[in-house]
């Protein structure tokens, strides 16, 4: 695990359960043994792909550093009903502490590894790449992300700092395609930046123009219906990356990707993953 991905956990892991426990889990207090210790399973309720097993052996080292945990199924590995993840053996107060936070995240993280894996199961033997969005949950972006990428999937860009994405709106307020590329081909020159740059266009002739202004990494192709699509990627003609993106789901996006874009980015992935259902049961 990379150290920022680490800080971030942390930090994510302390807030977390600053807002679940606060003062002190009192159910627990009022009725567990301090030293009691206890045993248990994850168990999986839902087919899918697992995720975020790095992430609770995180949780449970970070409410109990002598707890122990078997695992049995790795991040990315397909699951069906009735399997056991892990067993875990841990103080009891820690492990009730940590229960709820462990399975709101595994369950987050799966729900969205399994639709991701949906999609790339859809267009695997296509030379198409399936990207996630920005639209994810707020602060836990770095996990959602991550989950794209167990069930198979690719991020696109991790925020507005690492790659420069000029759509309809920045347009727009700027007063056209060319007078929008220019000024972000300047802003990189002036500011020593080399990020990549996305064009979004709407129809075939932003396409054309967006072909005569150049300056630029990839097209975004924004809600071309599939007849338009094939025509618009043909016209680029591998002078530039292609991307199609809006409106692509399970049932289309392998006519879009026949098409043959290079991407197609699903905001799906993250704003539509139902999550999976997993449970935590004391054992012994």
């Amino acid at each position: 695990m990379e150290t920022d991905t680490l800080t971030l956990l942390d930090e994510f892991i302390e807030q977390a359960l600053a807002e679940d426990v606060g003062e002190g889990d009192h159910t627990s207090q009022a009725c567990i043994p301090e030293d009691a210790v206890s045993k248990a399973k994850l168990l999986v309720k839902d087919p899918g792909v697992l995720a975020g097993i790095a992430v609770a052996e995180r949780i449970f080292k970070k409410v109990d550093p002598d707890a122990e945990i078997d695992v049995f199924m790795q991040d990315g590995e397909n699951i069906s009903y009735g399997d056991i993840a892990f067993t875990l053996t841990c103080n009891t107060r820690s492990l009730l502490k940590a229960e709820r936070l462990v399975l709101n995240t595994m369950q987050r993280m799966s729900g969205i590894a399994t639709l991701a894996n949906r999609f790339h199961f859809e267009v695997e033997d296509l030379p198409v790449k399936i990207l996630d969005t920005r639209k994810t949950t707020p602060r836990i972006r770095f996990l959602e992300k991550w989950a794209v990428r167990l069930g198979g999937c690719y991020n696109y860009r991790e925020g507005l700092y690492d790659w420069i994405m000029i759509k309809d709106n920045h347009v727009e307020a700027c007063g056209g395609i060319r007078q929008a590329v220019e000024a972000v081909t300047e802003y990189q020159k002036i500011q020593g930046l080399n990020l990549g740059v996305t064009l979004e266009v709407r129809n075939l002739v932003e396409l054309h123009e967006a072909l005569e202004v150049g300056q630029i990494t990839r097209i975004m192709l924004d809600n071309f219906e599939i007849p338009i699509l094939q025509e618009a990627v043909a016209t680029v003609n591998k002078r530039f990356e292609t991307e199609a993106s809006g409106g692509i789901n399970i049932h289309n996006v392998r006519r879009v990707a026949q098409t043959g874009v290079d991407y197609i980015s699903v905001g799906a992935l993250t704003h539509s993953a139902t999550s999976l259902d997993l449970s935590l049961k004391i054992i012994e």
